[in-house]
């Protein structure tokens, strides 16, 4: 049967559009998640290492270490709280430059009763510091540890000051305190410190940043290896571990940062 040539034209243009609309042989490809771009930021170099810091009180739940916390920071004080090896909960709080300015300031807070008993913590009783003999690898495994301590702990928000309970930056900073490198208290003021890290360069210890649709860092986690980092995710949940591959984080990760040298 002998067709027009307007004919063939439009049987030409069925044939391709049934192409296009058809999916290829075998099972069906998922789409890859679209990741949010972030411009990267240069550092602003190493962290500046922990001064002399106070310790004080023993609580079996997180909200009453939460409420002492506040308590202090409404003081004019930067103080966080922490899992001990008991199990208890324990605020640490302050950053001064001699042994002598801690005392002084944690015996004047006795005197007022805004403290009982305390302990001085002193820069070489830091893992940091304890490097220099034991290795890098071991001030990474104490950071992974100090994360993990904090695994089930609730995401706590509120109180009379805006930074008060775990969130997510709040973790991180704690963690790297409490092994002695000052790490700022804001997820975007951590993110402009250290080496920047591509995914496949990440090791145990440094730090995973995220990124909302705008670009801007606004979540943070510490990285504990094989892909899974722990972190606080949000009001009314605890403290976890998740994973870079999912593909809420995968679409949101914008890079890591190391802080060792």
């Amino acid at each position: 049967m002998n067709i027009g040539p307007r004919a063939h034209w439009t049987l030409l243009l069925l044939a391709l559009s049934l192409l296009l609309i058809l999916p290829c042989c075998g099972a069906e490809r998922k789409a890859a998640p679209v990741r949010y771009y972030h411009r990267a930021v240069k550092s602003k170099g190493a962290l500046p290492r922990m001064g002399y810091t106070i310790q004080a009180g023993a609580f079996a739940k997180a909200e009453n270490a939460f409420r002492f916390t506040d308590v202090l920071r409404a003081r004019g004080l930067a103080a966080t709280y922490f899992v001990a090896k008991t199990g208890l909960y324990k605020v640490q709080f302050g950053n001064f430059p001699t042994k002598q300015a801690a005392r002084e300031k944690a015996r004047k807070l006795k005197e007022t009763g805004v403290i009982e008993e305390y302990y001085i913590v002193a820069p070489e009783d830091y893992a940091v510091t304890k490097r220099e003999k034991l290795g890098t690898r071991y001030l990474r495994e104490e950071i992974v540890k100090t994360a993990k301590d904090f695994i089930g702990v609730p995401y706590l928000w509120g109180g009379s000051s805006a930074d008060a309970g775990f969130d997510c930056s709040g973790l991180t900073m704690t963690v790297y305190q409490l092994n002695g490198l000052d790490l700022p208290r804001v997820s975007y003021e951590q993110y402009q410190y250290g080496a920047s890290l591509e995914r496949d360069d990440l090791e145990r210890g440094d730090l995973v940043f995220f990124a909302n649709p705008g670009g801007r860092i606004c979540h943070v986690g510490v990285y504990i290896g094989s892909g899974a980092f722990v972190h606080a995710p949000g009001v009314g949940k605890t403290i976890r571990v998740d994973r870079l591959d999912s593909d809420y984080y995968a679409r949101r990760f914008a890079g890591g940062r190391c802080y060792i040298e």
